[in-house]
């Protein structure tokens, strides 16, 4: 798969990203499986990876301010 910023090659690894989920909330997710760029580290996370984030953030109480969770398929 290419980049669409550069077209340069993307290459699945784990990372850690945060997410904002409401004015003052972040949940950061560790070990999240992204696609990123070789070249202009920009980052793509799969449709069925985007389908498990968004039911880790729904089940988040959006009055703790930062939340840590760990990613599981």
């Amino acid at each position: 798969m290419k980049c669409a910023t550069c077209g340069a090659d993307l290459t699945g690894i784990a990372t850690d990203l945060p997410f904002k989920i409401g004015d003052h909330s972040i949940v950061i997710i560790k070990n999240l499986p992204v696609l990123q760029c070789s070249n202009c580290s920009d980052y793509l996370l799969e449709d069925c990876t985007m389908e498990r984030v968004d039911e880790l953030l729904k089940g988040i109480d959006a009055k703790v301010e930062v939340e840590i969770l760990q990613y599981a398929a």
